[in-house]
């Protein structure tokens, strides 16, 4: 009687385990089918989109869209292609990236082991400006812009994206930093460690997932961000997000070229999940580092 009821156990075990991982299955074909159709397209001719099939593979194989996509002649102000504005992108996303994280991490790091008077005021103002919508910074950030001559350039978005990222990077920092015990700080301090000497040697070496999380964070958005892009920036110091829209959007011909357009959104979009696939096993990580202290 026990090995039958244990033989039963077994088979429905493994019946369940079937079923869970055909759901999965299907899950994944479900949002995988949207990337497939890109990449299929991009493969194609005009002829190919016209005449055939959605889910046909291509046949033949066809580069044509990919290279009209990336390639970049400029006329003036104005250039075709991506290549130019991914370069743009990565001329403001990397410094902005890495700028805003540092600024994070050291504000967390003085938020939580070096308290002061008007420390939880300061933090509660960080705070509140992750909750303040994009559209309130325009007008304001335009100004200063322009009083300090960094308008439609890339240093400006640079700038922009620096400033506005630090409150996230803080938020973050600090809610990790907290679960950090206070004696590693004071032991440093008996050992004559300085501010920056413990921030350095015994704060950072710790950091490792919660920076991850603020540069794929980071990252991520910068990279992917419109409003400000459109709003700062124009003619050839574009991102690459405001290229892909007015190459979406223009066709010398008047026909719609879907393989140039899915090329060049799968070219938008490759920075990013080359982030996420090198840092991504430290990103729940370090968010749920600090969830349960502070």
């Amino acid at each position: 009687m026990a090995t039958r009821t244990e033989d039963g156990v077994a088979r429905g075990g493994s019946l369940a385990r079937v079923l869970v991982y055909g759901l999965l299955l299907l899950a994944a074909a479900y949002f995988l089918l949207p990337l497939y159709v890109m990449l299929t397209t991009s493969f194609k001719t005009l002829g190919q989109i016209s005449g055939g099939n959605l889910f046909a593979l291509p046949a033949p194989f066809s580069l044509t869209g990919w290279q009209q996509a990336w390639s970049s002649a400029c006329t003036g102000s104005d250039c075709t292609g991506l290549q130019h504005y991914f370069w743009n992108s990565v001329a403001f996303t990397v410094p902005a990236v890495l700028l805003s994280t540092a600024f994070g991490a050291l504000n967390g790091y003085v938020l939580t082991k070096w308290r002061f008077k008007g420390s939880e005021i300061i933090f509660g103002l960080l705070l509140v400006g992750t909750f303040v919508p994009f559209q309130m910074f325009l007008l304001p950030m335009a100004r200063v812009l322009g009083m300090i001559g960094l308008d439609n350039s890339v240093a400006g978005l640079t700038l922009v994206h620096s400033v506005y990222g630090v409150a996230f990077t803080t938020l973050f920092c600090r809610n990790y930093y907290v679960a950090i015990p206070d004696e590693l700080v004071k032991a440093a301090r008996i050992d004559g460690a300085s501010f920056i000497s413990t921030f350095r040697y015994v704060i950072l070496p710790i950091s490792t997932p919660i920076l991850m999380v603020c540069v794929i964070w980071q990252f991520t958005q910068i990279w992917n961000d419109f409003l400000f892009g459109v709003v700062f920036t124009s003619g050839d110091a574009h991102p690459i997000t405001v290229a892909l829209n007015n190459l979406v959007n223009t066709s010398s011909t008047g026909i719609k070229r879907y393989n140039v357009d899915m090329a060049g959104a799968i070219i938008t979009a490759l920075p990013t999940l080359v982030v996420y696939i090198v840092a991504g096993r430290y990103f729940m990580r370090g968010l749920t580092a600090g969830a349960v202290k502070g």
